[in-house]
């Protein structure tokens, strides 16, 4: 059997703006992800997650930054470009488990609804989705509130 396990990590810094976008939802906050697409770091993290279990680099790999179409692109673009790979190289996704970290916004009150759009971006079942949140206990960059990471795990499972 060739299971296979990715795993992704993003960052994005925050800017001024009033709503950042996780898994694809729109949650207000007093800031703005800075990125060359729409700066979704936990979607990125997800796509990466998928890349690296596939052995096929990074998104940017994919989609270079330095290639202006992307400029302002909805990373679930990204994210169904990882799975349809996954799908043509005859791999399933089994599960994909995201942790969002920062010390705002919360994140449980919009986590059913990140899962509910990482599993129509994906095809999963919810339930085969996690997203969780921590922060880091006011350390760091995310613990400053300088900008949010997100971490990512991906299991895929050859047909």
């Amino acid at each position: 059997m060739d299971i296979r396990l990715g795993h992704g990590y993003d960052v994005h810094a925050l800017t001024m703006g009033n709503n950042v976008i996780l898994c694809g939802v729109n949650v207000p906050h007093i800031a703005a992800l800075k990125g060359h697409s729409d700066a979704d770091v936990a979607l990125h993290a997800i796509t990466d997650a998928i890349y690296g279990a596939l052995a096929e680099g990074d998104i940017g790999r994919h989609f270079p930054p330095t290639d202006m179409q992307w400029k302002g692109a909805v990373s679930d673009i990204f994210l169904k470009h990882a799975v349809a790979l996954s799908s043509d190289k005859g791999f399933v996704i089994s599960n994909i488990d995201c942790t969002i970290i920062c010390e705002e916004p919360k994140i449980t009150p919009h986590a059913e609804k990140m899962v509910a759009s990482i599993a129509q971006m994906t095809g999963l079942a919810k339930g085969r989705i996690s997203v969780k949140a921590t922060t880091s206990e006011q350390l760091g960059f995310t613990g400053r509130k300088e900008g949010i990471a997100s971490m990512a795990t991906a299991c895929l499972i050859k047909l």
